[in-house]
């Protein structure tokens, strides 16, 4: 799979420094400019739980160097598969049983302090929940029929977003070009509206997220903004007729044939998935 570009989402993606030493909040906040995320701080777990739970957070930053309850945000990486942790850590002889602690948590990367600043930024692009979402879904599914210049960059502009609220006009802003317009273009040929694939990206990202034992269905319509859990299952049910109970059963692949199934005349076989 070949290196997501990076994209100016102002504001979209969030990073938690989980710092409580002031030299890593400063790294953290030198190394994310602007357009790259949104940072944040939390300096006790049940704080980073509740950001963990309210927003969409894509990686964790977690500082070894401090005392404290840092292996147990550490270990939050176990219940939240789907954002990336990173750890920071002064590599010191006597920190060994926490970076040995980090690799059993399944830590993304375990950076060293001083030694590996200038990495930072990397390993929160390499490993943050909205560039591997949108890495994946870079190519559109064949069975989508997304074959125009418009479309393809449609879709991409949506699956950069990784399941936020995208509204119709977004998009049409960014290829300069009205809203009617761009949804006229879209549909054309075998591709579904506008509007029902920017619901299929946000299915498929509450699908990702829904597999992370750390989330319950609240946390997911949380995150990712739909206004309850009743709403998300009514989309989930419109689009693929299945409840949002099963989003953490189902693959990507599955929700897209689901979705080129349910299209009043599909022109491309599922089996081009």
């Amino acid at each position: 799979m070949t290196a997501r570009r990076s994209t100016t989402v102002a504001g979209a993606r969030l990073i938690v420094a989980h710092a409580p030493r002031e030299r890593t909040r400063n790294l953290v906040r030198s190394s994310i400019a602007r357009r790259v995320g949104h940072v944040a701080i939390t300096r006790t777990v049940p704080a980073l739980e509740r950001r963990l739970r309210a927003s969409l957070v894509d990686v964790v930053v977690v500082d070894l160097g401090a005392t404290g309850d840092v292996l147990h945000a550490a270990a939050l990486a176990r219940e939240f598969p789907s954002v990336g942790f990173v750890a920071v850590t002064p590599f010191r002889s006597i920190d060994a049983p926490a970076i040995a602690e980090c690799a059993a948590h399944d830590v993304a990367e375990v950076l060293a302090d001083g030694i590996d600043d200038g990495l930072l930024r990397h390993a929160v692009e390499a490993n943050g929940f909205s560039w591997r979402f949108a890495a994946a879904l870079d190519e559109p599914p064949r069975s989508l029929g997304l074959s125009s210049d418009i479309q393809r960059r449609t879709w991409r502009y949506i699956v950069d977003r990784a399941g936020r609220v995208v509204r119709t006009h977004e998009p049409a802003l960014d290829l300069g070009m009205t809203r009617e317009h761009l949804s006229r273009t879209f549909a054309f040929g075998a591709a579904a509206t506008l509007k029902r694939v920017i619901d299929l990206v946000r299915v498929l990202a509450a699908a990702e997220l829904a597999k992370n034992p750390g989330y319950d269905l609240r946390d997911v319509v949380r995150v990712l903004g739909f206004g309850s859990v009743s709403q998300l299952s009514a989309v989930v049910e419109r689009l693929v007729g299945r409840p949002a109970t099963s989003l953490s059963r189902l693959r990507a692949a599955d929700l897209v044939d689901r979705f080129v199934r349910a299209e009043p005349h599909p022109l491309v076989s599922p089996a081009t998935l």
